[in-house]
């Protein structure tokens, strides 16, 4: 007796089945991508102890303020200038403010201001450089003439008359760096983008008459997203110390509203007779720049197959 061997055999999909099939294909792939960089990333043990210091600092600005009973404007007029106490676990300022209450809404507004800037900032740059590089021609080269001014100009004399003039209101300032940060990202954006541009998917996609924005933003911003995330990571910490110099210079967040910046300019003038008015801030803006440059080396590690990390797990 014979058997059909055809019976045993897997059944090919269908042609309905077929586009299901490569998706669930696609998603089994970039799911073992993922673990592979997150293996690669975990192998980075600064990088992990950045995480760690970043996510406790995030706590501590969205939680913080519950463990004390003063705001970062209330006054305590019989404690001027005190040391840390168990009254006021940071000590107090020349104003009698509490500078734990100060520190955690400044980082509060430190990290909103930085995040929000950095968000925006590679947002920008990835439509602006990705878009000239695609259509090239005259946008290309209008775009770089644009992005090559605004480089030379003196940026951080715009920011702090704009900022001054406008009493350091802390939204201004997220749109004015903003403004003024997203050149170099988009020109780097640009230069990868002229390589994407010319590969076998967006060949096809243009054959297939797919509109150039829907190109821009489902075949070539994606494959950016390296570059982008390790952008991100490292733009908060360059935002971070913008607006730390700008504030402490007297140009950025403005009384009677708290940054770590005001807090450092605050400070300055009473490092040896009030240390922990300039410690704190101080400490909170180190640990915050330690951790996410960290991040940001971890991520650029884990994502580059050609580094030592990204070798390493290639190589198990």
């Amino acid at each position: 007796m014979t058997t059909d061997a055809t019976t045993d055999a897997p059944a090919s999909p269908t042609a309905e089945q077929a586009p299901e099939a490569a998706g669930t294909a696609r998603a089994h792939s970039n799911l073992g991508l993922g673990r592979l960089y997150l293996r690669r990333f975990l192998r980075n043990h600064p990088a992990v102890g950045g995480v760690v210091i970043f996510v406790l600092l995030v706590l501590f600005g969205a939680f913080g303020g519950r463990f004390t009973s003063y705001a970062y404007t209330d006054a305590d007029f019989t404690a001027l200038t005190q040391p840390p106490s168990s009254r006021h676990w940071f000590g107090t300022n020349q104003g009698g403010n509490d500078i734990y209450a100060c520190a955690v809404h400044g980082l509060q507004r430190s990290l909103m201001i930085a995040v929000s800037v950095s968000v925006l900032t590679i947002v920008l740059a990835a439509i602006i450089g990705s878009g000239a590089a695609y259509f090239g021609g005259r946008v290309e080269r209008v775009t770089l003439a644009a992005i090559h001014f605004l480089l030379i100009v003196p940026s951080f004399l715009i920011l702090a008359l704009v900022s001054h003039r406008l009493a350091g209101d802390w939204r201004v300032l997220i749109i004015v760096l903003t403004v003024f940060g997203w050149m170099s990202t988009a020109r780097v954006i640009w230069s990868v983008s002229t390589s994407l541009r010319e590969r076998d998917y967006v060949k096809a996609a243009e054959f297939m008459g797919v509109r150039p924005l829907r190109i821009i933003f489902r075949h070539i911003i994606p494959n950016l997203g390296s570059l982008l995330i390790v952008n991100l990571t490292l733009g908060v910490v360059a935002t971070v110390l913008s607006e730390t110099a700008l504030s402490f210079l007297g140009f950025g967040v403005q009384t009677p509203d708290v940054s770590l910046g005001t807090m450092l300019a605050d400070g300055a003038s009473t490092v040896t007779s009030a240390p922990w008015l300039f410690a704190f801030p101080a400490g909170l803006v180190v640990l915050l720049t330690v951790s996410m440059t960290f991040i940001g080396d971890g991520l650029r590690d884990a994502l580059d197959p050609t580094s030592a990390t990204g070798s390493a797990g290639g190589r198990r």
